[in-house]
């Protein structure tokens, strides 16, 4: 199975399982993932995803096996292989459920891209993000939106056109990663965090990750702000938000919790 999917508490794990390859992108790997996000949107009793690799490696990037294949195709078709992926990032980043990346080891080139594109990172002490593109005279080119949004512009241009190795720990303190623990810690600090997205709203979780993409990088005007109202005023409205003011109100938990 090249995607094992591991119910645990209020989240789905997806498991990348190609621990002979360190979990490389292969167009399998590529549609079991967009496929399992297209299950678990609807099933309502999964609140939270996460995102994992099997054996040594979160995930190496990119199949180089696949990529010199590419180089001999049209370019038409190389760029339709090329927009799978993409497609995939973006899907991940607008994904209504909160996705958390638990990296272990190295998440170099795609694998790093999709560190980038999920919501919230753990790490343990050990894993190591790098961009080594640019060395093969590739480009980290269906990536680079998510990078320069996780890392910072200063810092993604750094790593994007110098390919050097990221420890988790420095990743951690430039704000790419959230939380960078002994690899002893990983899995019950992701638990954590699984734990305290599940208190939140489901319908809210993916009305603000809505807001997140409209907000992020969007020049302060008052067409921003009547935005912003109104997605207060629309979400104040709905069932999810009244049940959650009265059980405040009331000093009981939500019923979604």
């Amino acid at each position: 199975m090249i995607l094992d999917i591991q119910p645990r508490g209020p989240a789905a794990w997806l498991w990348m399982n190609r621990p002979e390859a360190r979990n490389a992108l292969s167009d399998e790997l590529i549609a079991a993932l967009e496929t399992a996000l297209e299950v678990l949107e609807k099933d309502a009793a999964v609140r939270v995803l996460v995102l994992a690799g099997r054996g040594p490696a979160f995930c190496a990037g990119g199949d180089l096996a696949k990529m010199e294949k590419a180089a001999k195709m049209t370019r038409a078709r190389s760029r339709r292989e090329a927009s799978r992926f993409a497609k995939l990032l973006y899907r991940m980043h607008a994904y209504p459920k909160p996705i958390v990346a638990r990296v272990h080891g190295p998440a170099f080139a795609g694998g790093m891209g999709l560190v980038a594109a999920c919501d919230l990172v753990a790490a343990a002490e050990e894993a190591e993000f790098a961009l080594p593109e640019t060395r093969l005279g590739l480009v980290p080119a269906m990536i680079s939106p998510y990078l320069v949004r996780a890392l910072g512009a200063a810092q993604a241009r750094r790593y994007m056109l110098t390919g050097e190795r990221l420890p988790a720990a420095l990743a951690a303190r430039i704000g790419f990663v959230h939380e960078c623990v002994a690899a002893a810690e990983l899995d019950v600090t992701v638990d954590k965090l699984c734990d305290r997205l599940a208190l939140a709203g489901p319908e809210a979780l993916a009305r603000a990750k809505k807001l997140l993409l409209r907000v992020e990088g969007a020049a302060l005007t008052l067409e921003l702000a009547a935005e912003t109202a109104a997605v207060l005023a629309d979400a104040r409205a709905t069932p999810e938000a009244r049940e959650g003011i009265r059980s405040f109100l009331e000093r009981r938990k939500p019923s979604w919790q």
